[in-house]
């Protein structure tokens, strides 16, 4: 029996215009009717939700930041968040530089982004920022919940294969762009199944009992989490490659469709 639904937002249910379909968003609203749980798990920050919050309004909590922050969309106030100092961000972008000198930095915090120099570009809007200062330790007073480095000219998975080894024991890294190659890297042991699993614990519901559906990297560990995991047709080889299904693509309302035949 299904007691939780965890879905991941862009790419899966979220498509590129920012927009939800009506068929997903009946489809969520029913099992949260039929007593389902909805936990809404993606890599953006608390304050970019727009299109939850215009589909469900305050319906689910959301994970947040790859796992980095959980939050109440109902009373909109932050539950939880593991940060990293920025000591450890420093140490990671000193490694990063030695394998893309032309990498540049931001860091998401839980009061805002800050970006440094170079990281926006006129094809990205990341919206309101605060400049970041690698050599300052200021900004642990927010607390930083997600670290990024981008890559101008090198391939995503290039740029993933080239640091994450070197990466791993200090921090989690992954990444979620199609359109930009980005590293999210977070608190080393935080990854969006580690918190779905803490927020199950406390709802008392087990693994075999969530449904989850994904469609990039970041989504893997909660896949192979949840007891029904679902990659999305539309999504990456390495997120379709580890889940143990896959559902319709995001254009067919792949999520919607897996929904409606679990409540009928």
């Amino acid at each position: 029996m299904i007691k939780l639904i965890a879905s991941d937002l862009d790419g899966t249910i979220v498509h590129h215009d920012g927009s939800i379909s009506d068929r997903t968003r009946q489809a969520f609203l029913a099992a949260r009717e039929a007593g389902i749980q909805i936990v809404f798990v993606t890599g953006r920050p608390f304050r970019w939700l727009t299109p939850v919050i215009e589909a469900f309004g305050d319906l689910g909590t959301v994970i947040c930041s790859n796992g980095a922050l959980l939050y109440d969309l109902e009373h909109d106030q932050v539950i939880w968040s593991r940060t990293l100092p920025m000591k450890t961000a420093r140490q990671a972008a000193g490694i990063i530089l030695r394998h893309e000198p032309q990498a540049k930095f931001a860091a998401e915090t839980t009061k805002g982004l800050h970006l440094g120099e170079g990281f926006a570009d006129r094809h990205h809007n990341f919206g309101i920022q605060a400049p970041l200062d690698l050599d300052s330790d200021e900004i642990d007073a927010e607390g930083i919940v997600k670290f990024l480095a981008r890559s101008p000219w090198m391939p995503m998975d290039e740029f993933y294969a080239a640091v994450a080894p070197e990466l791993g024991n200090l921090l989690s890294v992954t990444h979620s762009a199609f359109d930009v190659s980005l590293l999210e890297m977070a608190h080393v042991d935080i990854h969006k199944a580690n918190t779905l699993n803490e927020y199950c614990d406390r709802l008392g519901i087990s693994a075999h009992e969530v449904m989850a559906f994904g469609d990039m990297p970041n989504d893997i560990q909660m896949l192979q989490f949840a007891g029904h995991g679902y990659a999305m047709a539309s999504g990456h080889p390495l997120a379709r490659a580890s889940a143990r299904n896959i559902a319709p693509a995001l254009d067919e309302d792949g999520v919607a469709q897996v929904i409606e035949n679990l409540l009928s």
